[in-house]
């Protein structure tokens, strides 16, 4: 993770993170805009557009970064990796939470705008019940698990793709659609339209996503017990041709 300068990891996580929280936003607003009163197809529009991004901005962004995007992914990355002196440190642990947060939050303001709403209108969405907060365990324990199971196959290359159409498909499978991922929950209370939060809701959504980190790990060790030799790798390798540590 150091052949990159730090500055220009952070500046990665933050873009990446505005742009992935953009296009969830802008996608739930035009899909209210263009089917009215039909939740199940702007659920469609929106999951499709989240999926195809996710994908476009790990390929964007993960030779610089490592295109985490998300809290959950960047402390399993430091958690595994700590042994073997790969992945994250705990200084760049920090550092990649604070973009990430912040990239979030730009990201609804961005949307917001371009939709000629206000930059900033808070949630009023309530989501709240056991039920959805088990969602957001299994959508985050699963996202880690594939992370480390394509890492430690070797088969990072195919991350854009594989995490994409996960993320997708779990805005199906999963009774809270999937946020699976602190930064994205808080930004999304910064915007009052189809994938909003409220913010009321968001410590529980965020303790959930925590509990699915710790599970999601678990499941790790067992099945991937030298996952952390391969921490660096995690989501695309964050080096470029000819650059010098």
């Amino acid at each position: 993770m150091n052949r990159v300068e730090t500055w220009r990891r952070l500046l990665a996580e933050f873009a990446g993170t505005a742009m992935l929280v953009a296009a969830v936003v802008g996608s739930g607003i035009m899909a209210t805009s263009l089917s009215p009163g039909n939740v199940g197809l702007q659920l469609l529009q929106n999951s499709i557009a989240t999926a195809f991004a996710l994908g476009a901005l790990i390929l964007t962004f993960g030779p610089i970064s490592g295109a985490h995007f998300n809290q959950v992914v960047s402390a399993a990355d430091w958690w595994l990796g700590r042994r073997h002196g790969t992945g994250l440190t705990g200084k760049d642990l920090a550092r990649y939470a604070a973009a990430q947060t912040l990239g979030a939050i730009a990201g609804s303001v961005l949307a917001n705008t371009m939709f000629d709403r206000a930059p900033v209108s808070i949630s009023t969405t309530v989501r709240t019940g056991a039920h959805l907060w088990l969602g957001e365990v299994v959508a985050t324990a699963g996202l880690l698990l594939l992370i480390f199971a394509l890492v430690r196959s070797g088969r990072a290359a195919v991350a854009p793709a594989a995490v994409g159409a996960y993320i997708g498909a779990a805005y199906w499978f999963t009774s809270s659609t999937s946020f699976a991922n602190p930064a994205v929950t808080i930004g999304r209370a910064f915007t009052d339209t189809f994938a909003g939060i409220a913010p009321s809701s968001v410590p529980a959504y965020v303790g959930a996503q925590l509990v699915g980190l710790l599970v999601g790990l678990g499941l790790t060790a067992a099945l991937y017990p030298h996952a952390g030799a391969d921490a660096g790798k995690v989501v695309v390798p964050s080096s470029l041709p000819g650059e010098k540590p």
